[in-house]
């Protein structure tokens, strides 16, 4: 290793920015090694670390030895560890004298962008900064994008798939059985016309097909939960035919 090697690895994101399946993984080790000039240096790292992450999260396998380190480098690197560090699973920072390196997954652009401007504002312009950030696809996020904003029907009135709603079901599907073991939500919805305890019904009903179907194309069944919500939901004004065709919908969740 080179001894001018920081390295900060970062199993995981922090639980607030995690969905509910992955906080059980939150207490996972930062790793931290390398090779650092004085023990107040060392000191000084490993409570920054300790601030961001816990101190009961923190590994510390930094050494202490004769390195040549640039003008106000523990000033630079205290800088790069904030909280937006806390953004990146599955990561690493590396900061060899001045150059930087940081990879890892983030949930968005949005996040890929904020976490390297804010690298970028802590350093001066000698420092060289390399963003590997990745932006990881979730569970939630295929299923999003399998659905592609369309609506499942049916058959008016009916819990009965139209040939258009299988056809989308087909390839949702697909995208469920490379979800494995992650447990989905299928929830029905309806707009306002009728009676509650109708519509309840019937957005149940409109679930349990939706269920069987994706069953008889190999998903797993106790990977599926279903649940009926009618009219309490609306994602439009149901004061228009167009509003209430929204509200009639399907909505796949990953709960697990």
């Amino acid at each position: 290793m080179n001894p001018k090697t920081l390295i900060v690895n970062m199993a995981v994101a922090a639980a607030t920015c995690m969905p509910p399946v992955a906080r059980a993984e939150a207490a996972a080790p930062i790793v931290v090694s390398g090779t650092v000039g004085d023990e107040a240096s060392k000191a000084a790292l490993l409570a920054r670390l300790r601030a961001v992450y816990g101190a009961d999260r923190i590994v510390d396998q930094l050494a202490v030895g004769r390195v040549s380190m640039p003008a106000n480098w523990n000033e630079h690197v205290g800088k790069l560890i904030g909280p937006n560090l806390k953004l990146i699973s599955r990561g690493q920072l590396q900061v060899d004298g001045t150059n930087v390196s940081l990879r890892g997954d983030v949930a968005s652009e949005a996040q890929r962008t904020q976490v390297a401007n804010d690298i970028a504002l802590a350093l001066d312009p000698a420092y060289t900064v390399n963003n590997g950030l990745r932006v990881a696809a979730s569970e939630q996020g295929m299923l999003d994008a399998a659905l592609a904003n369309r609506i499942i029907e049916f058959e008016s009135g009916q819990a009965t798939l139209t040939d258009s709603g299988k056809a989308i079901l087909d390839q949702m599907s697909a995208a469920l059985l490379r979800l494995k073991d992650k447990r989905v939500q299928v929830i029905g919805h309806t707009d306002n016309a009728g009676s509650r305890a109708g519509n309840l019904s019937l957005s149940q009903a409109r679930a349990e097909a939706v269920k069987a179907y994706v069953v008889g194309r190999g998903v797993n069944p106790d990977m599926i939960a279903v649940s009926g919500e009618g009219p309490d939901r609306p994602v439009a004004d149901n004061r228009t035919p167009e509003g209430r065709a929204r509200n009639r919908r399907i909505e796949f969740k990953v709960v697990q």
